[in-house]
């Protein structure tokens, strides 16, 4: 268990509190909600940092491959069914997201059992970072704030649309012939 594959741990350690400080009192208590905020920031920067340090110190495991996306995944779906049963995230919006994310993990589960390995695209690195700011904003939730909110949001939304028809495009063939 290296640091990599400890600090992925951390962050699913970390949804239940997160999920609790964001819920509890129905998300009305101001201190909770910025401790949710600051546990989904700390979960966010774990994820970046566990993966620069896997490659910078050749530290990458099957444990990490497996896990560090799966923990993303767990992370930002948790914050956004909790968005939804706050009033603050439309569900069609979410159903888009997370559908994503499950084809996105089913066509890497095809390739993988091909030996092929799809690397995440820049469209999915900006569609990660519009989703965190977006999260963090509506956990925020300050009013001055609702414009940049609503746009980070969109922004996120319309990424997830690209960055999905991007891997399709880029990766049928091993859907279809299986090979790149």
């Amino acid at each position: 268990m290296n640091l990599p594959n400890k600090l992925t741990v951390m962050r699913v350690i970390l949804i239940p509190f997160f999920v609790v400080s964001l819920l509890a009192f129905n998300g009305q208590v101001q201190f909770l909600r910025n401790l949710a905020c600051g546990i989904f920031i700390v979960a966010s920067l774990t994820d970046m940092l566990d993966g620069k340090i896997a490659r910078k110190y050749n530290l990458v495991t099957n444990f990490g491959k497996f896990m560090d996306p799966l923990a993303d995944k767990l992370l930002v779906c948790s914050a956004l069914i909790c968005l939804i049963q706050l009033g603050q995230m439309p569900a069609w919006m979410v159903i888009v997201i997370v559908s994503r994310e499950f084809i996105i993990s089913g066509f890497r589960l095809v390739a993988a059992e091909q030996g092929i390995v799809i690397a995440a695209s820049y469209w999915g690195k900006f569609k990660t970072t519009f989703q965190m700011i977006a999260v963090i904003l509506m956990i925020v939730n300050l009013p001055v704030l609702h414009l940049l909110t609503l746009a980070c949001t969109w922004i996120a939304l319309i990424l997830t649309v690209v960055s999905l028809v991007d891997y399709i495009s880029k990766n049928h063939r091993v859907l279809t012939e299986g090979r790149m």
